[in-house]
């Protein structure tokens, strides 16, 4: 069967937009109309003539609208195979009429859950009723239409119209694809609740993953990669998805990504302090906090201009129009802040190639939550890394003791390199980051590489040395040998923070005492891969 005429059409919808009109225009081409109690009534204060499905079922809704379509005469009506000779005499035998047209959404249990209703409303607002006719209506599609989303009512409109009050199995396919993907987003829903929230499980022996297409992207990383962004059905962190983009080209798989190891870092900076991250390829390149935000944005940028360029900004307070221009005096592709004054956006506006997103409001990096990677074969979930290391965490394992200034160069570094690919390792001082070496496959050449590039930072601007010396140097996993400590001591380091926990920890502490500098460990680690 191909080409299939609506002649009758059950309508039971929570999300009653467009539903009035649908019916209007479904009674004006001679459909009858069966529905169900608020559904019935809106469409019955609209002066439609409706059939109550109690008229069809021979039962009234019973036990405060629990039981009201879990019937034969409804359920036959919709999986009945229509071509099928023992299916038709079932239906003329028990006087099933077919339904050709179903439209119906679901109880709002996500908006529920979000609202913080007591435990008893969230149950009842776990649909069953509707996911049944959905699943029925879409199994059948060959013969029935199923219609899940209110912005689907107007291709309905145009299907009818185009094929004399008929819709094609194409239109019915899709319809049908888009409501078992409904269904089963809302049962991932109503799974996750049970799991995370009421059993208080962290790992449950079964998780679904749920999303819904947010946009279409150019390419992936490269390419040759197809890609796409998917943003959560449920209650969710605000993140780079969800900011206002005020101007600029389309934002790309690489963007979203900086963007958010950018948005990430930045707001582990409280909002007393302004803070400036600049990202490259997801490591931090340079972070700084200052009196000013141009002044962060100054000393970030003087810390490794050469690899700023092409790069991510992201500010933990609003732009000011000084900061904006100096950050388009270089090429910039996103830069991400919780808001923006006139003049910034004036100076943003002369480059607009420039993507300027504004969020409103920071993310808690302190929030609980899964982070998830795919590998052959599988998926890893971890909880996130959402420690936090404070000053009486710390232990200090060195004859010398860190100066406060030590301690709170020491600190900064730390939350920068939590954010910095393993191997990390971050220089800073006086609030800004000196240098910083991410990803190499062993400790000491992240510390060496962390060193060249602050001296070809001073080199650049002038100054007479490096600001490695007299700086605290972060090490997002302990030290296995002395090796890298050492590199640190040689490029002026006279602070260590890092995990502990080597085997060698009495080495490293006795290279630390000889070199004269002070150690701290966390007895946390911070590998980012």
């Amino acid at each position: 069967m191909t080409d299939v005429a609506i002649k009758r059409a059950l309508l039971s919808v929570s999300d009653k937009t467009g539903i009035v009109e649908l019916g209007a225009k479904l009674a004006k081409a001679g459909v009858e109309l069966v529905s169900t109690g608020g559904t019935a009534r809106a469409l019955r204060d609209a002066g439609l003539d409706v059939l109550d499905v109690s008229d069809i079922t021979g039962f009234p809704e019973m036990m405060d609208g629990r039981v009201k379509t879990l019937h034969p005469m409804v359920h036959g009506g919709l999986l009945a195979v229509r071509d099928d000779p023992d299916h038709a005499a079932a239906m003329e035998a028990h006087d099933i009429g077919a339904i050709d047209l179903v439209v119906v959404n679901l109880y709002p249990f996500v908006n529920t859950v979000m609202s913080g209703a007591d435990r008893d409303t969230i149950i009842e607002n776990i649909d069953i009723g509707g996911p049944s006719m959905v699943r029925s209506a879409a199994k059948n599609h060959a013969y029935v239409t199923i219609l899940t989303d209110p912005a689907d009512y107007h291709g309905l409109y145009d299907e009818l119209a185009e094929h004399d009050g008929a819709t094609t199995l194409a239109f019915r396919k899709a319809m049908a694809a888009k409501a078992f993907a409904a269904t089963a987003a809302y049962d991932s829903a109503i799974s996750s609740w049970f799991a995370f929230a009421d059993q208080h499980e962290q790992f449950p022996a079964a998780l679904t993953v749920a999303g819904k297409l947010g946009d279409t992207l150019r390419y992936g990383e490269n390419p040759h990669q197809q890609a796409a962004l998917y943003l959560p059905n449920g209650p969710a962190t605000l993140g780079v998805p969800q900011a206002e983009q005020v101007q600029g080209k389309a934002l790309s798989y690489n963007n979203l990504n900086d963007a958010d190891a950018a948005l990430g870092l930045v707001a582990e900076f409280p909002a007393d302090k302004p803070a400036i991250v600049i990202v490259k390829h997801a490591n931090p390149c340079g972070v700084a906090v200052a009196d000013t935000l141009l002044e962060a944005w100054q000393a970030a940028l003087a810390c490794d201009s050469v690899s700023a360029f092409g790069g991510i900004v992201a500010a933990n307070v609003p732009l000011d129009g000084a900061t904006a221009k100096a950050i388009t005096e270089i090429f910039t592709e996103v830069v991400i802040a919780p808001g923006a004054d006139d003049a910034a956006r004036e100076a943003f506006a002369a480059k607009p190639n420039l993507r300027l997103l504004i969020l409103g409001e920071m993310p808690d990096p302190a929030r609980p939550g899964l982070d998830m990677k795919t590998i052959a074969g599988g998926i890893l979930f971890q909880s996130r890394d959402n420690g936090v290391i404070g000053e009486g965490d710390l232990k200090v394992v060195t004859r010398r003791q860190p100066t406060d200034q030590e301690i709170a160069d020491a600190l900064f570094a730390w939350k920068v390199a939590k954010h910095v690919k393993s191997n990390a390792i971050v220089y800073a001082k006086d609030g800004v980051t000196a240098g910083i070496g991410a990803g190499q496959m062993n400790r000491r050449d992240s510390s060496r590489i962390a060193a060249v590039r602050a001296g070809e930072a001073a080199e650049a601007a002038g100054w007479s040395e490096p600001r490695t010396v007299g700086s605290a140097v972060a090490s997002d996993a302990f030290f296995p040998f002395a090796d890298g400590l050492l590199s640190a001591v040689e490029a002026g380091a006279t602070m260590v923070i890092q995990p502990g926990g080597s085997m060698r920890d009495d080495e490293v502490i006795a290279a630390a005492d000889e070199a004269g500098i002070a150690m701290v460990f966390t007895g946390m680690r911070h590998f980012r891969h």
